[in-house]
């Protein structure tokens, strides 16, 4: 009977059939267990199990949001700095805490410590999503971020504190930071920025109301600037951009004094658009890399295409007449005409410009692009697809091995965010150190083998939240390659020890 009849009879009867029977007041009902219930408690407590698998020997957890980028100190190591969403950066050492004594040995171990920041680096209105120590020293510390904004620290005698030197700003969002990585060309930098500019900056705390002082602008990108990498001489620097643009900048005019440059009084030694057709790769250029002995970059864009052009190559000695500033160099915010000529250097035109390979490597966008470092021939591309390629350089970048789903767990392929080769030469040269969404740190033996089903793998380090659970590591540095430490999307930076054998 409706409780929404219309007569009061059928509302009085419906009353007394609502209420409780005397007879079943005192009626106890079994309890049968909440199956829903239990259920959501096996989960978390899977959660709980999951959280609790940690592989790292130290952990960095003063960030509020997720942690963009992370530097190394190339002379202090141990040195980190990190930024992230929460607009700061920190300085911290990263040397694991020793473990506290546990007095009772009953009771539950004690948690474990973070590190403590060194520094605070603040000033920034948006997010860092670059930060970059400068060589060969660590002199300065600099920070980017989407507020348009270059920041720069000095470092104080230590070489491990830091205090703010100087800002400029002349872009609305900054994508990327590189410091040039010679010794005779100390504490220059170079960024890109939104509106496909490139800058090159020299920073000196003694010039005086000059600390940040522009070297060179370059304006011939009409999209975005994603990526840049220098030769390892310091002499050029490439950049790539979102119109699918290539270029190879003379930053300091050796090319030009040593007669390599394609056009008089060009800024660039190679410069290739998606206007020409074995070129071009649809939805724009966002990696790029230079090989260790500078003759040739990769550039990498969606659905894994690559393609590697060769580079000039210009004896870094032939630079010395330019000076160690870069003034003698031609430039668009001034500079004079670099001086010097093709008799004092020793350089090549050699395959400057020509596309040397178009290759394939995955089916999604191309996220970073690592070269070993001599005798080996190794090209490492790491995709969105989960998967790793390595290339052999010296015999055509034939495809040497690919390995599927490197960062893929039960449910999910998902991205590889970076891959880098150790740094070293001869042995423990061919490992391959890669992170991905799934928040996990892996290495792999780019020589190949029949470890972990013939993938290579050697070894892998878990902490991070991943698998879609707004985790996954965002960045690493490595040093020597017997530790990384990481930068999470979950806010935190983990110490791993990852010991290299020969």
């Amino acid at each position: 009977m409706s409780r929404h009849g219309a007569h009061a009879d059928d509302d009085q009867v419906a009353d007394e059939e609502t209420m409780l029977d005397p007879t079943e007041v005192d009626e106890e009902i079994a309890d049968d267990g909440d199956a829903p219930m239990d259920s959501d408690d096996d989960e978390n407590n899977i959660v709980g199990e999951i959280a609790l698998q940690n592989d790292s020997v130290a952990h960095f957890d003063t960030h509020t949001d997720s942690i963009f980028c992370i530097a190394q100190h190339p002379v202090h190591p141990q040195i980190i700095a990190t930024g992230g969403g929460d607009d700061v950066g920190y300085v911290f050492d990263a040397t694991p805490l020793p473990t506290p004594p546990n007095g009772n040995t009953n009771s539950e171990p004690k948690a474990r410590e973070g590190l403590t920041p060194l520094h605070k680096l603040t000033g920034h209105k948006d997010s860092l999503n670059s930060i970059a120590f400068t060589y060969p020293a660590g002199q300065y510390l600099c920070t980017a971020g989407l507020d348009g904004q270059l920041r720069v620290w000095s470092s104080i005698p230590s070489g491990t504190q830091y205090r703010f030197l100087a800002a400029a700003q002349e872009v609305e969002e900054i994508n990327w930071l590189a410091p040039c990585p010679h010794p005779s060309r100390p504490n220059i930098l170079a960024l890109g920025a939104n509106d496909g500019s490139v800058w090159i900056y020299q920073i000196d705390r003694n010039a005086k109301g000059n600390e940040l002082h522009v070297l060179q602008a370059f304006y011939l990108h009409t999209a975005s600037c994603t990526a840049g990498s220098w030769t390892p001489d310091g002499e050029l620097l490439a950049t790539v951009a979102e119109d699918s643009s290539l270029y190879v900048w003379d930053v300091f005019g050796a090319a030009e004094a040593a007669g390599l440059a394609p056009v008089a009084n060009s800024q660039h030694v190679v410069g290739l658009t998606g206007a020409d057709e074995r070129f071009r790769v649809e939805g724009g250029l966002y990696s790029v890399a230079v090989a260790s002995n500078a003759a040739f970059v990769a550039v990498g864009g969606p659905e894994g295409q690559i393609r590697v052009v060769g580079l000039p190559r210009v004896a870094h000695a032939s630079s010395a007449s330019a000076g160690s500033s870069g003034s003698g160099a031609r430039s668009k915010v001034g500079g004079g005409k670099q001086v010097g000529g093709p008799k004092g250097a020793a350089a090549s035109a050699g395959q400057a410009g020509q596309i040397l390979a178009s290759l394939q490597a995955g089916t999604d966008n191309v996220e970073s692009i690592s070269f070993s470092q001599p005798p080996l021939t190794l090209m490492a591309v790491g995709n969105v697809d989960s998967s790793i390629t390595l290339f052999d350089t010296a015999h055509r970048f034939a495809v040497r091995r690919r390995i599927e789903g490197a960062h893929a767990d039960e449910e999910f392929e998902h991205s590889v965010v970076k891959v880098e080769f150790v740094k070293r030469e001869g042995a423990g040269g061919w490992l391959l150190t890669s992170v991905g969404y799934d928040g996990v740190v892996r290495r792999w033996d780019a020589r190949g083998g029949t470890t972990a089903a013939g993938k290579g793998l050697v070894g892998e380090w878990k902490g991070h939240r991943g698998g879609g659970e707004g985790g996954g590591v965002m960045g690493f540095v490595q040093g020597g390659g017997e530790a990384v430490v990481t930068a999470g999307d979950d806010s935190i930076a983990l110490v791993f020890q990852t010991p290299v054998q020969g």
